[in-house]
Order: C-alpha cells, then sequence, then structure tokens
C-alpha cells in the first residue's frame, strides 16, 4: 500500500450518547447519513445514532470492527468488518464507502485493504461486500454485469461495480429494494386478503408488538434459523443459523434498546398448533415515515396456501396505528419470483438495486486486490 496523507483510524463505541468521548461515534454517525444522500438521494436505509450505538456492539453473536479516515479534518470515508461468532466463521462481511468529493484518491482501496487484513486476521477468508445503486438505469441495457444466476443487473460503469470488480469480487446476486406507498396499497388489501383466505382455510393469523409470546416463541426460532438458508442467496452458501429462544430474546431486546417497534405477523396451523410463516415490520423513532420490511419467511411444508401474502397485508394493516408511516420499504433477491410477485401486487415500485458480491482470499492469506476505481 503506498503512503498517503491520511490514516485509518478506529472507531471506539462509546457507553452512551452524551458521554464525553461520543463525539467521533457522532461524527461517524453524520458522515453515514451524508453517504446514504449520496447514494440513494434519501433518509430511508439510514439510522439514528442511538440504534447505530446499539446494534453494532459486539455480542455473542456478532462481533463489528469500524474505521474511518479524515482529509482535512474531516471525515470523509468509512469501513466495516462484521464477522459471526456462531456460524459462518470463515466468512465476514465488509464495506467501504468514501464521500464523492474524496473519490479518486486512494482512500477506499487503503480501506479495503485494512479491512481484509483485519478479517484475515482472524481466520476468515471469505469476503462479502455489497453495493447499492438507485433505479435510474435500464437492467435490460448492454452495459451491465449480471450474476451467474442471471437475475438482474447492475450498471457496469457505476464507481462501486468497477471498485468491487477490480478489488477482485464476483457479483453473486442482485437484489431489489422497492417502496410502498401506503395510502395507495389500502384499495388492493380487501381483495388480495380475500383471494388469499380462499386457499389458507386451515391456519389462523396471530399479531404481537416487539415480543413474541413465550408459546411461540420456541417455534419462532425454528422459523428464524430456516430463515438463514430459505431466503434465495444466489451464489453465496450460508450454514444454517442456529436459533433457541435465547437468541430470540436477545435480537428482540437489541431492537428495543435501539428504540424500534417490531410488528409481527405469524400464521398458525390449527390442526398440528405450528407457526407456519411469519413476517417483521421495523418502525425506528428516528424514521416516523417510514415502515421497514424485515424477514418474512413460509415454512416449506406450509407453501401454497398464500400465507405470505396474509401475514405481510396483516401487518400492513397494523400501521394504521401509526398514521405518520408512509410508506414501507423492502429488499427481495432478483431470483425471489414468489415474494416478489406479492410485493408487486400489494403495489412495491422499485427504489433501486443492490450487489452482492464475494472474494476468497489468496491460499497464503494476502490481500488480492488490484488497482481498483473508486
Amino acid at each position: 500500500m503506498t503512503n498517503a496523507p491520511y490514516r485509518i483510524e478506529p472507531l471506539n463505541l462509546p457507553a452512551n450518547l452524551g458521554d464525553p468521548d461520543a463525539g467521533d461515534f457522532l461524527e461517524h454517525s453524520d458522515l453515514c447519513d451524508a453517504l446514504a444522500l449520496e447514494a440513494s438521494g434519501s433518509l430511508d436505509r439510514t439510522t439514528t445514532a442511538q440504534a447505530r450505538l446499539r446494534f453494532w456492539q459486539d455480542d455473542a453473536y456478532t462481533q463489528t470492527r469500524i474505521h474511518f479516515v479524515r482529509v482535512d479534518g474531516r471525515m470523509a470515508a468509512r469501513s466495516s468488518v462484521r464477522f459471526g461468532q456462531r456460524e459462518n466463521l470463515d466468512r465476514a462481511g465488509l464495506h467501504v464507502a468514501v464521500l464523492a468529493d474524496y473519490a479518486g484518491r486512494g482512500i477506499g482501496r487503503a480501506l479495503l485493504h485494512h479491512a481484509e487484513a483485519a478479517a484475515a486476521a482472524l481466520g476468515r477468508s471469505v469476503f462479502l461486500t455489497s453495493t447499492q445503486h438507485r433505479a435510474d438505469f435500464d437492467p435490460a441495457a448492454p452495459e451491465v454485469v449480471k450474476p451467474a444466476t442471471g437475475a438482474g443487473a447492475l450498471p457496469a460503469k457505476a464507481r462501486g461495480v468497477r471498485f468491487a470488480a477490480a478489488a477482485g469480487y464476483r457479483l453473486e446476486q442482485v437484489e431489489r429494494y422497492s417502496r410502498l406507498d401506503v395510502a395507495a396499497a389500502k384499495p388492493r388489501l380487501d381483495g388480495l386478503e380475500a383471494e388469499a383466505r380462499t386457499k389458507a382455510g386451515g391456519y389462523e393469523l396471530l399479531t404481537w408488538t416487539d415480543r413474541c409470546p413465550d408459546e411461540y416463541a420456541a417455534q419462532l426460532a425454528v422459523l428464524m434459523s430456516r430463515m438463514s438458508t430459505d431466503a434465495p442467496s444466489g451464489g453465496i452458501s450460508y450454514e444454517q443459523e442456529i436459533w433457541d429462544v435465547a437468541r430470540v430474546r436477545h435480537v428482540e431486546d437489541t431492537w428495543k434498546r435501539a428504540g424500534n417497534i417490531s410488528l409481527v405477523a405469524a400464521a398458525r396451523h390449527r390442526d398440528s398448533g405450528q407457526l407456519a410463516a411469519y413476517s417483521v415490520l421495523e418502525l425506528a423513532p428516528g424514521k416516523p415515515w417510514l415502515a421497514e420490511q424485515d424477514d418474512t419467511l413460509v415454512a416449506a411444508a406450509h407453501r401454497g396456501h398464500r400465507l405470505g401474502m396474509l401475514v405481510k397485508i396483516a401487518n400492513l394493516r397494523r400501521l394504521a396505528d401509526y398514521p405518520a408511516v408512509e410508506r414501507v420499504t423492502t429488499f427481495n433477491a432478483a431470483e425471489n419470483d414468489h415474494m416478489l410477485a406479492i410485493n408487486v401486487a400489494l403495489g412495491f415500485e422499485p427504489a433501486g438495486w443492490d450487489g452482492e458480491w464475494q472474494r476468497t482470499a489468496a491460499a497464503d492469506g494476502t490481500a488480492a486486490t488490484k488497482a481498483a476505481p473508486e
């Protein structure tokens, strides 16, 4: 790595936002917001400083290492390395982002080398990263990059695409980022629900907020475990996550401490008493206009009964209690035709595309990164 007139500094998390040593963290949170605005033109994909402080703390399941670079006294770029502690112990999720005004100076390359080295030092040899793209390009255009699945595409000339490809990463999956206008969707719900119920006579709907009832927590853990492998992942393979009630409670508590509200709808099979499907909407106090669609899963043995549609509609109806929510956002793998069809029927429209990239480190653990544009 060539010498550069900046240094890569670790971000230390304060105990609280009001602590005297919270300055770097708050500045870094502002940097995250600025990067999101550059990438998408809105703050829909951001979170509050308080939530970031909770989500980035190490726990028994994941650890995170965050670094930043200052240029002329201003935080201009960041990187993160996130790695699991229970499963997928050979891999790490990396992310590098540089403000547009500071691109082209080698900052992104330096941060990526640093992040890969940190991951390798922890015994990780498979590096995963993502790129974010607006919806203002034609996926059918000739100058695009496609994953091996052939589903979805990214603009070949986009800075993030060129950077990831030049660094030796391979595009493994494209995800569609979508938005739903809540008011516009309301007239559709009755008809869609009535149609879905014709196939779901053997099921009942349950709902709860923030905390799963004790009687269903073990069953929810089974479904959440399946979410780690049943959701399409393109050319990326993951080990199944092992969930139990303690892990379910940990996630619920983390979201709660971050200030979020979790709306959960589930479908229960009447004859067996088993949970067959679930869907989660997250509401964050810092973004009162928005609800974010989190997991939705229908267990394989219960598919074909329109349960995915029913649990999503059940949660959308609950937004009547949160009148400030104007839209819902969600992600779908481009190859996930079934779930994408449900969202399209509800009225979700494309708002962007994400690329999921993967690279395996060289056998000797050294970085294989070529000169990469930023």
